[in-house]
């Protein structure tokens, strides 16, 4: 309304806004209104661009080869860009009044071709089919250093060579001459590996042979070890035999003497206990047989004791004319025997 407007920028757009000839606002993702009969909007993309290309170029052998990738780049300096290519919006601010925008992508391909060309005519066809990787280190240098990119303010980001491929008729001569290469290789292959089986099998052979002659050999080594073997066995057997029958003869003598010394001693302990026994007898037969009875008495239990006494009662029975025992004596001796 009035010819006032709204834009609201990407993040990845950056916008200039032009009055009579100056900018008075700048930078990226901007939003703002303005006055569309006296303001110019700029939008450059600042996001990172892929641009895919293919084109023909002429070897050094002058072969045509087809060469297919793609190259990335961004623009680093918008407003030198802006200063070189119209990227200005039209009156509704939702399109480009030049074709310019379109034509960046192309300029950069051009810069890439001419880089190119320039390193495929110093290689011929067989060299330039296998160069993939060297082109792309040649060209993205030959971009880095490039005065037209850098005026544009352009970083280049990546390129990639994808395919070098020569023509259909080239192609299937390369393929012939490479199949007629695999096929002499595959009879020398074949020539090499007869002559290869021939002396494997004299090799077999021989080593059959002298496989034999080992086993032979060691077969022999075998008897004579075991002959050894069995001679060093008798021979720890009859030393074994010889050691046992010693310390046999040994314990015999050692079991005689041990025979002998115990009759000695059993003879010494019998004489000891018969004159022990002789002497106790001849000392008792002095003593008075109630004294003994007596000292036989000493720690006796009272039942004990009472025993003893009518043992003594009876062997006195003729002199006793009445004997009395109380009640509480019997319940005693009674109650002891329970």
């Amino acid at each position: 309304m009035f010819g006032i407007r709204f834009i609201k920028a990407q993040p990845t757009v950056y916008m200039l806004q032009f009055c009579k000839g100056r900018v008075i606002r700048e930078g990226v993702g901007l939003t703002f209104f303005y006055y569309a009969p006296t303001i110019s909007l700029v939008a450059v993309p600042a996001a990172s661009a892929e641009s895919p290309f293919i084109f023909e170029e002429v070897t050094a052998d002058f072969q045509s080869v087809t060469i297919q990738g793609q190259v990335t780049y961004r623009v680093a300096d918008p407003k030198r860009l802006a200063a070189l290519m119209n990227f200005t919006l039209d009156a509704r601010g939702q399109g480009y009044v030049s074709e310019d925008p379109q034509k960046l992508p192309q300029r950069v391909i051009n810069v890439v071709n001419v880089l190119a060309r320039a390193e495929l005519q110093r290689l011929p066809l067989r060299e330039a089919l296998r160069a993939a990787d060297t082109l792309v280190q040649a060209v993205r240098k030959g971009l880095v250093g490039s005065a037209e990119i850098a005026q544009l303010g352009i970083e280049i980001l990546g390129l990639s060579i994808l395919a070098i491929k020569p023509t259909p008729e080239t192609a299937r001569a390369l393929e012939a001459e490479a199949r007629e290469q695999l096929l002499k290789e595959a009879d020398e292959a074949i020539y090499a590996r007869r002559n290869a089986a021939v002396e494997q099998e004299r090799s077999i052979k021989e080593n059959e042979l002298n496989t034999e002659i080992a086993i032979e050999n060691k077969k022999r080594q075998i008897r004579e070890t075991q002959m050894e073997a069995e001679r060093a066995v008798q021979e720890k057997q009859h030393q074994i035999q010889q050691a046992d029958m010693a310390a046999k003869v040994l314990l015999e003598d050692r079991r005689k003497q041990l025979v002998s010394l115990a009759a000695q001693n059993a003879k010494a302990e019998a004489d000891v206990r018969a004159y022990g026994i002789s002497t106790a007898m001849q000392a008792l037969g002095t003593v008075d047989a109630r004294v003994l009875q007596a000292l036989a008495s000493v720690g006796m239990k009272p039942e004990q004791l009472i025993a003893v006494a009518f043992q003594e009662l009876a062997g006195r029975a003729d002199k006793i004319g009445q004997l009395n025992i109380s009640p509480e004596l019997l319940r005693e001796l009674l109650q002891s025997r329970k």
